[in-house]
């Protein structure tokens, strides 16, 4: 049931967006002071659940179906039990008894009660040490490779992971929309059906009342930068040797061209010549 433990501060492991590891900070006491009341969670996460059926099932009684409006046979004299009309539940092709209808499966769940079920998910979280502080997501356009290189560093590639921003950071949800196993939110709009989904939820500091400072943010862009930078002039000496090269690969079919038609010319001379001979030959002996 309720499992209320007081008199002791939750701490969580904090790290940059880069995945630099920094100093674990104490969560706040208003949020993570150790409540965890299942029945409450079952109750929300239930609710949320049926909230998301659209309950478009649908199903035809008698008086719907097509056809069956005149009597099968007679009542009297066949011998066979009488019958008023081929759309009856028990004829085949007939009406639906107690089939469903569209309606509604929507749950309302109190505001406090929602409240403590969205506070015990993230109390039951933070004790499992499953949830994890960014001191910020600062990002200028989105950058998928960006955040699931944060995801690997932290060692968290192959869990679901819930990324929970200080406020809406579309730029965030972007970077993280292809990726199968990140969702990203903004903190205010979490619930507890999306905390549990989720195996390591990171929360972005501001939106705890933490804010962090950045560190080592502008180092680690830098050194990502540099071998960058170092690839270009080696990729340019790589271009001058390979350009000799390819020059002379398409000048090698233009000069086997110019032997082969040297070659022709040659032959056709050499053919002349001979039938040139035979002629005048032909001429003296006929004098």
């Amino acid at each position: 049931m309720a499992d209320n433990t007081t008199g002791t501060s939750l701490q969580a492991a904090a790290y940059t967006a880069q995945g630099t590891a920094r100093d674990s900070v104490p969560l706040p006491d208003a949020v993570f002071d150790g409540t965890v009341n299942m029945p409450v969670m079952h109750q929300a996460v239930k609710a949320y659940l049926a909230n998301q059926r659209q309950g478009n099932a649908a199903t035809k009684i008698r008086k719907y179906v097509i056809g069956g409006n005149q009597k099968p046979w007679k009542q009297k004299g066949t011998g066979r039990a009488r019958q008023g009309s081929t759309r009856a539940p028990h004829w085949v092709g007939g009406g639906t008894v107690f089939g469903p209808i569209p309606r509604s499966y929507a749950q309302y769940v109190p505001r406090q009660v929602r409240a403590l079920a969205r506070k015990s998910a993230l109390n039951a979280r933070a004790r499992e040490n499953a949830l994890v502080v960014i001191d910020r997501f600062d990002y200028d356009a989105p950058r998928t490779s960006r955040l699931a290189a944060l995801v690997d560093r932290l060692g968290y590639g192959d869990q679901k992971v819930l990324i929970l921003t200080d406020g809406v950071k579309p730029n965030v949800f972007l970077s993280g929309r292809n990726l199968p196993t990140v969702h990203v939110m903004p903190y205010g709009d979490v619930s507890t059906y999306h905390i549990l989904w989720s195996d390591v939820v990171l929360i972005e500091s501001g939106a705890l009342g933490n804010g962090l400072e950045p560190m080592a943010e502008e180092q680690a862009e830098e050194q990502n930068a540099e071998p960058r930078a170092s690839r270009r002039p080696a990729a340019k000496k790589a271009a001058k040797k390979a350009a000799p090269a390819k020059a002379a690969a398409k000048k090698a079919p233009a000069k086997k061209a110019a032997k082969r038609a040297a070659r022709k010319s040659t032959a056709k001379k050499a053919a002349k010549r001979p039938t040139a001979k035979r002629g005048a030959k032909k001429k003296r002996g006929g004098k």
